[in-house]
């Protein structure tokens, strides 16, 4: 169980024309010393190194998130890689299977009732010379 505070109410209060006029004027009191302070030369090198620290620290995230970003699809990449290598691997294995002496041999004997040709079947022809055609 969490403890509970109760809190007097708090009176609103009224605003009157002098208390907003007495702020303004507190206020652009304070934003002319700053300004005055800025034409310092210390204070303006500072601030020029302070805005300058901010950018460099601004751009370190911004690096580090793009980063980020391009390993992550560089591992994407190198997954899909390797996919497509072990892919390759099963298809050149797949052809030389169905590429194989023996394989091609069974389908002419079995698909177009093909055998390999006896002793008594084969006829040698003579090889002509280039001279005797003439």
């Amino acid at each position: 169980m969490g403890a509970v505070a109760i809190e007097p109410a708090v009176k609103p209060v009224k605003l009157n024309k002098e208390k907003v006029r007495g702020g303004v004027v507190a206020a652009v009191r304070i934003s002319r010393r700053v300004f005055d302070a800025t034409r310092q030369k210390n204070v303006f090198v500072t601030l020029v190194l302070a805005l300058m620290l901010v950018g460099s620290s601004i751009g370190v995230v911004v690096s580090a998130h793009e980063n980020r970003g391009l390993f992550n699809t560089l591992s994407q990449l190198q997954a899909e890689r390797d996919h497509f290598q072990a892919e390759w691997s099963q298809l050149l294995l797949e052809q030389s299977a169905l590429g194989g002496h023996g394989r091609v041999e069974k389908l002419a004997a079995e698909r177009f009732s093909m055998v390999a040709p006896g002793r008594q079947d084969i006829v040698l022809v003579p090889l002509m010379s280039p001279l005797a055609s003439r």
